[in-house]
């Protein structure tokens, strides 16, 4: 008995929410600021409340933890960015690190670097070479030569005549897709490894002009009218030192 009536209850319920639902009703709309009030601009709506008030308490809880570290802190705790730090306007900022490296260990580092650029020019240059040959013996083919011997003149037109159809034929033959795809996409590959080749050659050359600008000697950038081949690259000429 009791388990009916709850049934009843639950199902009147139900239908009750979803008359109230299915009725139509005005939207409540929050008040706007007063034509009196409009020079303190516009007025706070509840989620512009909700957006301050979880900044200031996160502001809060910000300045409890400090407050608790700082309560907690060790008199004997040290740091080395405790003294190479320094305060501008409130804000810890870290020492420059321009002079971090000897000049002994920057030219290390170049020497690393441009033996790197080195190694990955050889080795487009093998894959370049490699590519090159292929399409080569693709586009070269051996042609096969065979020596027939005819009879009178009418075989040997007749064997003249099939030899050009044959050969025709045999260029006119059809690749497949798959094929011309394959080999339309080396020579893009052959094509972008060379201009690759070419800027890693460059990068090259600038790296170790830098690396030599880094050594001792006293040197000097030539003018134009000095230069024996006019080049928009920089040249420098260095002044010549006895050797012992």
């Amino acid at each position: 008995m009791t388990q009916s009536i709850s049934r009843r209850r639950v199902a009147r319920s139900a239908a009750m929410s979803s008359l109230r639902n299915a009725i139509s009703r005005r939207a409540h709309k929050e008040r706007a600021q007063p034509h009196d009030r409009r020079k303190f601009g516009l007025l706070e709506k509840h989620k512009d409340y909700v957006v301050r008030a979880k900044a200031f308490h996160q502001k809060e809880e910000t300045l409890r933890k400090l407050r608790e570290k700082a309560a907690f802190r060790n008199p004997d705790e040290f740091y080395f960015k405790m003294i190479k730090t320094r305060t501008s306007d409130g804000v810890h900022k870290p020492e420059s690190i321009a002079n971090k490296y000897t000049q002994e260990e920057l030219m290390l580092m170049k020497t690393q670097d441009t033996g790197y650029i080195l190694q990955k020019i050889q080795s487009d240059k093998k894959k370049i070479e490699r590519l090159s040959s292929t399409l080569h013996s693709l586009d070269n083919e051996p042609q096969n030569k065979h020596i027939y011997f005819a009879e009178d003149r009418e075989e040997a037109r007749e064997m003249k005549l099939k030899s050009l159809h044959s050969k025709k034929k045999h260029d006119l033959g059809e690749v497949p897709d798959r094929i011309k795809r394959k080999v339309d996409s080396s020579y893009r590959e052959l094509e972008d490894r060379k201009r690759r080749v070419n800027e890693l050659e460059k990068v090259y050359s600038d790296m170790m002009l830098k690396k030599e600008l880094q050594k001792k000697g006293r040197k000097r950038k030539l003018r134009e009218d000095e230069m024996v081949c006019a080049t928009t690259r920089p040249v420098y000429k260095w002044r010549t030192e006895r050797k012992r």
